[in-house]
């Protein structure tokens, strides 16, 4: 017997099958125009083309990193702590998680420059899909698109996702935590909020305090905005915070537990603990300048700009990240002079406030922070600047029929272009053109934006005012991205090595560091860098163990010696194939092949090899590991094979460091006890002492 519908009631069909995972992939979601995905996908693939084009070029990158990689991709220890080697005898100067997903695609696919970077170019294309879908889910998909664009044109964001310092994982990691809030505002989410923490912690896992430079403002405004009660706010973010200790602190206290005496010295320390390390020279030590067992600061050098305001926009620091920043900085006030009136819990303002949060506190830490500071630090910004961008021209586009909204998405424009014009100046034979280009061209935007807005408030000539405003909105975004851009094409194109690294064409530089896109100060080649010396081979894979070695490791640069000056604390020392075979031989026989001052100098000797190689006192050559005691104990035991020669440090305090570094004397002892005591042995232009063979 059938049940009689009630008058009016629909007639039920045939209910449709939920769409699959491809599909909804491939179509996105079901208002979006049929270009929305298409053009999303396309704008993927080209970020992943830019991160991924001539990669191997850059060999090892930061051989620093490049080292532990390698020893991660042979020893599980060494994976845990993030040691430098995979005799485990001292850790990298940072928490490990940025190493892993490079360490796991050694062990998977091999050691090589591909293996190591495309990691790196994959967090990239991440981030910029992350911030995509946060800026979408409140905005329109132009405004994502927008976003996502802008993020990927971002130079030092070009640079860094190809590049294998901890960053690329950093910004990804706070683009996720700041999605994950965004979610948990839409209707007060505890599960969202709890992943945000659990983003946050790993973020601590990257790169120790800076994953946790948006925590305030991102708790702020949940406890302010967040649609539920004060009580369940609180509670929230209380559980959020439970979930970052626990996601943060699981590694911290296995590694403060385990006993010091079997696991490997924590680099950048002074006191073999990672709690000093994070609170000290790689926490407030870098807003106070108090940094111990650093290389004197950089705060107030003329690489890194002055402290200040103006440090985001000086000549260091312009070119890497502040071609939109001012535009962020006015859309963000107008974002929220627009939504003034708006309820509390309005997630249009809300996520102007978790945006502009994360942007003002970032930067403003950047900028005043008196300690050291390189100008790649600054990709840390670009998520933020992207999507305030997004965010706001599509806000004011949409209200460009008021003439407040119109004249202000002009001003923008037109700004941009001359700030665009004033970084263009500071590099006057990079495509001198294009910098009058750029100025016209926003120009005629902004004029040609105002135009439609007054056309289209008068409500006449509506087919002139669209094809109007098509050319309008092409000029305008042509006119915005177009120097990023250019800068974002010389970095992709250039090779970068090395510990200090920037985007864009060569620019004049002083401070330590060098004048170029990587490489340290009396390089000589393009761009200052040194050609190939310590680096990997061009299309990345290791030396094989029974032949020569690939060209980027022949003989070169500096030949023998320690590698000192700032040149050896920079970017270690060439490695020729005599050294090679040296330290192979036998070395199945020696937990270390060598042993070295100072882990740059002991990255690229390990990389050639593929064999341990102790690193003296870390990467400044001023952390007390190990001892001299402690030393002779391993050489008396037969645990290190050959000692480079050549000097106790890099110049300056005590054979440590630059400005004193080595303050214990720890590693000019030590070189000198072994020059001292055993035999000396030149193996091509290298000074080798055999610790097996007394002189």
């Amino acid at each position: 017997m059938t049940q009689a519908l009630a008058p009016g009631a629909p007639i039920a069909g045939p209910t449709r099958p939920a769409p699959s995972l491809l599909a909804r992939l491939r179509r996105g979601r079901p208002e979006d125009a049929r270009w929305v995905r298409p053009a999303l996908l396309g704008l993927l693939l080209v970020a992943l083309l830019l991160n991924l084009w001539s990669l191997g070029d850059s060999g090892y990158a930061n051989s620093f990193y490049s080292a532990a990689v390698q020893a991660g991709g042979e020893s599980w220890k060494a994976f845990f702590f993030g040691s430098s080697d995979a005799g485990n005898s001292i850790t990298v100067d940072k928490p490990p998680a940025a190493l892993w997903p490079m360490a796991l695609s050694v062990r998977l696919f091999g050691l090589g420059s591909w293996q190591i970077l495309v990691p790196e170019a994959l967090m990239g294309v991440g981030t910029i899909a992350v911030l995509y879908a946060a800026v979408r889910r409140r905005f329109s998909a132009s405004a994502g698109l927008v976003a996502a664009a802008v993020l990927a044109l971002t130079p030092v964001a070009a640079l860094m996702f190809r590049f294998n310092n901890p960053d690329a994982l950093l910004a990804l990691l706070m683009t996720v935590t700041v999605y994950c809030v965004l979610r948990a505002l839409e209707g007060a989410r505890t599960r969202w909020l709890v992943w945000a923490g659990g983003a946050m912690g790993f973020a601590f896992l990257t790169k120790t305090l800076q994953g946790f430079l948006i925590l305030p403002p991102l708790a702020l405004v949940y406890a302010v905005c967040a649609p539920t009660t004060v009580r369940r706010r609180f509670g929230q973010l209380a559980a959020a915070g439970l979930a970052l200790v626990v996601s943060a602190g699981w590694w911290v206290a296995i590694v403060e537990l385990w006993p010091a005496a079997s696991r490997p010295y924590i680099g950048g320390s002074q006191t073999n603990s990672f709690l000093e390390l994070t609170f000290g020279y790689n926490g407030l030590g870098r807003i106070s300048g108090d940094e111990p067992g650093s290389v004197g600061g950089g705060g107030g050098g003329p690489r890194s700009g002055e402290t200040g305001l103006g440090r985001m926009f000086g000549d260091s620091v312009g070119g890497q990240i502040s071609w939109l920043l001012p535009a962020a900085l006015f859309l963000l006030v107008v974002g929220l002079v627009l939504t003034r009136r708006a309820r509390r819990t309005d997630l249009t303002r809300a996520s102007f406030l978790v945006w502009g949060g994360a942007l003002l506190m970032t930067t403003g830490v950047f900028s005043f922070m008196a300690g050291i500071f390189h100008e790649y630090y600054t990709v840390a910004l670009a998520p933020y600047i992207a999507a305030l961008a997004g965010m706001g021209v599509t806000l004011l586009w949409e209200e460009r029929a008021k003439a407040l909204a119109s004249a202000a998405l002009g001003v923008t424009v037109a700004g941009t272009a001359v700030w665009a014009f004033v970084l263009l100046g500071r590099t006057p034979d990079h495509l001198p053109w294009l910098r009058w280009a750029v100025l016209v061209g926003g120009v005629v935007a902004a004029v040609a934006l105002a135009v439609v807005g007054r056309i289209e408030r008068e409500g006449r000539l509506p087919a002139l005012a669209r094809r109007l405003a098509v050319g309008a909105v092409v000029l305008a975004v042509g006119a915005s991205l177009a120097a990023p851009l250019a800068y974002t094409l010389s970095t992709v194109s250039t090779p970068h090595t090395g510990s200090i690294v920037t985007a864009g064409p060569a620019m004049a530089r002083g401070g330590f560091g060098g004048g170029g896109p990587g490489g340290a100060p009396g390089d000589e080649g393009p761009r200052g860098q040194r050609p190939g010396a310590g680096q990997a081979p061009p299309q990345g894979g290791g030396a094989p163990r029974g032949g020569g070695l690939p060209p980027a490791l022949e003989a070169g640069g500096r030949g023998g010696g320690g590698g000192g000056g700032m040149a050896g604390l920079l970017d270690g020392r060439a490695v020729g194939s005599e050294v090679v075979a040296a330290l192979r031989k036998d070395a199945g026989d020696y937990i270390w092949a060598a042993a070295t001052v100072g882990s740059q100098n002991a990255a690229t000797s390990q990389l050639a090899a593929e064999e341990p190689v102790m690193a003296i006192g870390g990467f400044n050559g001023s952390d007390p590991s190990p001892t001299l005691d402690q030393f002779k104990e391993y050489v008396a035991d037969g645990e290190i094979h050959y000692f480079f020669g050549g000097g106790g440090g890099f110049g300056g305090g005590d054979g440590g460091g630059p400005g004193g570094g080595d303050q214990d004397g720890t590693a000019s002892s030590i070189s000198s006890w072994v020059e001292s005591t055993f035999k000396e042995v030149t193996v091509g232009e290298t000074t080798l002492y055999d610790l097996t063979a007394r002189a």
